[in-house]
């Protein structure tokens, strides 16, 4: 009797999708609050989330960082829910990032 190969299929795993957190500049949030989001939320030291928070007041928006969806969307929830605690209006979201080099 003959015995019959197989080959392993090939699964080509995609990579998932990474997300870009946000600050977006306003007229009402101080410079220090930013920096305390940052430094907060993102464990950014206070040298980086000074760094972010410049590139948000000058450039108008400034990446918190690059996450998975779920890392993003908890980040940013958790972001509105101390917002929304505190009345602040600080405007963060997370958008779809795509890079030929993301390994």
């Amino acid at each position: 009797m003959e015995k019959t190969r197989t080959k392993p299929a090939k699964s080509k795993l995609k990579k998932p999708s990474r997300f870009q957190v946000l600050l977006l500049n306003d007229d009402y949030t101080t410079m220090e609050f930013v920096i305390q989001v940052l430094q907060q939320f993102f464990d950014k030291t206070e040298e980086k989330a000074y760094a972010i928070m410049l590139k948000v007041h000058i450039d108008g928006e400034g990446v918190c960082g690059i996450y998975s969806f779920d890392v993003a969307q908890t980040k940013v929830s958790q972001v509105i829910d101390s917002l929304d605690k505190m009345n602040n209006h600080l405007c963060v979201l997370f958008v779809n990032w795509t890079h030929k080099d993301l390994t």
